[in-house]
């Protein structure tokens, strides 16, 4: 778990680097139970919700035993006093975390800060990221378009967050699409500290969703979802959303702007309009398929309703073994530099007369970085308008980018970022920056790691020219 665990975990106070995402009506405390239980990190969503409802589900988290768990609200998209209302409900109740989402309230996150609770607050662009910060947020999601519900940003993922890790010195979260343990290792090696998971958790038992929506959920793959400004009633102006495709999304169900509003079902008394925000939950009746069947375009990895927990669980599965299998492992054999009796071959770099090498692997680490970015772009097919976040092959590569960042981290810290040129291809100056740092290497371990990183590249079944 060493590479997996993040300054996420120790702020939010989970096990493993997986938060639910606070889904308006479908993140309810029995999902939030499950992912905590499973050592992630939850979000009841209660956008619009009473302070009454906040109240009950926090109260059903406690009474589980849970402590660590968050509430989500958007400022932007709440009457001022229901809003009012939930924050001061937040602030009585001494509700761990809130997440915020759309348009930063400054004076929304200073009361919760000044309260003593921890602020996230998800963003579409490294601007955003930039004003969070500033205003005393203390951790930033940074959501691709390849989000499901409403989407932000205009840009992918694989672009986005790098650029914010970049740009603010708070951890970051990843969100849009993600599913599985390769997506979770290539956030990392983005420089995620983490990743938010909605569709993927939106279908599992637990979840408040109808099972109408999960069962249409289980049979769309990545190119049946679409961005679309047709849903809109409940929410500000240009908020488009990631939904499955319906008729509602071709037109067919007529002018998502004309006058009047047509009643399309019923929660518990309230109305749920045509074209309205509202997706199909356990408490709705009505006619599902016109409603907002939010998706993200990581659904097509997504193949049962099982519990939240086993979702989670082979998540981390997937993942610990992209970063415990070595890719590239040979039969190549450790040579030590002298004889067995003085363990040569574990003493430090210092002690055997080898040059510092913190300058070079933060330099390989840099490359590797502009490697797997351009690795991402290739699996990028540009006619789909529709795609998940990461190309499937290049977790390998981002496997590899973590383990050579901590090989950095361990020969000690960067004076300054270095900066990679871009005369070469990423695969040719990694191959080039290798053959001149491996035979300078005496370690036997770290030497013969960097060599099999080597020849991974080299092979052809991993290649990640640009």
């Amino acid at each position: 778990m060493t590479l997996l665990h993040s300054p996420v975990c120790d702020l939010l106070g989970s096990r493993i680097p997986l938060v639910l995402a606070g889904m308006g009506g479908v993140a309810r405390a029995e999902l939030v139970s499950a992912v905590t239980a499973a050592g992630g990190f939850g979000f009841l969503g209660m956008v619009r919700e009473p302070p009454e409802l906040i109240q009950r589900e926090v109260e059903r988290l406690r009474q589980s035993g849970h402590r660590h768990f968050g509430v989500n609200i958007i400022p932007a998209a709440t009457d001022p006093a229901l809003l009012e209302r939930q924050v001061a409900t937040c602030i009585e109740l001494a509700v761990p975390v809130v997440g915020t989402f759309w348009d930063l309230d400054e004076q929304v996150t200073r009361r919760l800060r000044d309260a003593g609770i921890t602020v996230v607050h998800q963003v579409g662009s490294v601007d955003e990221a930039i004003e969070a910060a500033r205003a005393g947020v203390e951790i930033v999601i940074a959501q691709g378009r390849e989000a499901g519900g409403h989407v932000r940003g205009v840009r992918p993922l694989r672009d986005l967050l790098p650029d914010v890790t970049a740009a603010v010195t708070i951890p970051v979260l990843a969100a849009g699409g993600l599913a599985t343990g390769g997506d979770l290792v290539t956030a990392m090696a983005l420089g995620a500290a983490g990743i938010v998971l909605g569709t993927a958790l939106m279908a599992t038992e637990e979840s408040f969703a109808h099972a109408y929506h999960k069962q249409r959920l289980l049979a769309a793959d990545a190119g049946d979802t679409v961005l679309t400004s047709s849903f809109h009633i409940n929410w500000p102006p240009n908020a488009p959303v990631r939904v499955l495709k319906s008729a509602v999304t071709s037109g067919a169900s007529g002018d998502p702007h004309a006058p009047g509003r047509v009643v399309i079902g019923d929660e518990e008394g309230r109305p749920i309009y045509l074209f309205s925000t509202d997706s199909p939950l356990r408490s709705m009746t009505g006619d599902f398929e016109s409603m907002a069947l939010y998706a993200g375009t990581g659904i097509g990895r997504i193949r049962d309703i099982g519990s939240a927990v086993a979702r989670l669980q082979n998540i981390v599965a997937e993942a610990e073994a992209l970063l415990t299998t070595d890719p590239a492992e040979t039969d190549y054999d450790d040579v030590e530099v002298s004889s067995s009796v003085c363990y040569a071959g574990e003493m430090s770099g210092a002690y055997m007369g080898e040059a510092d090498l913190a300058d070079d692997l933060w330099l390989l680490d840099a490359q590797m970085q502009a490697a797997l970015r351009s690795a991402l772009a290739q699996g990028v097919n540009p006619d789909a308008a529709s795609q998940p976040p990461f190309a499937a092959n290049a977790a390998a590569l981002a496997s590899w980018s973590l383990q050579v960042r901590q090989l950095a981290a361990g020969e000690g810290v960067a004076t300054s970022h270095p900066i990679v040129s871009a005369k070469l291809p990423p695969r040719a100056l990694l191959l080039q920056g290798l053959g001149a740092l491996v035979p300078r290497i005496t370690r036997p371990s770290l030497r013969n790691r960097l060599a099999r990183l080597r020849l991974f590249l080299q092979t052809e079944e991993h290649d990640v020219s640009a």
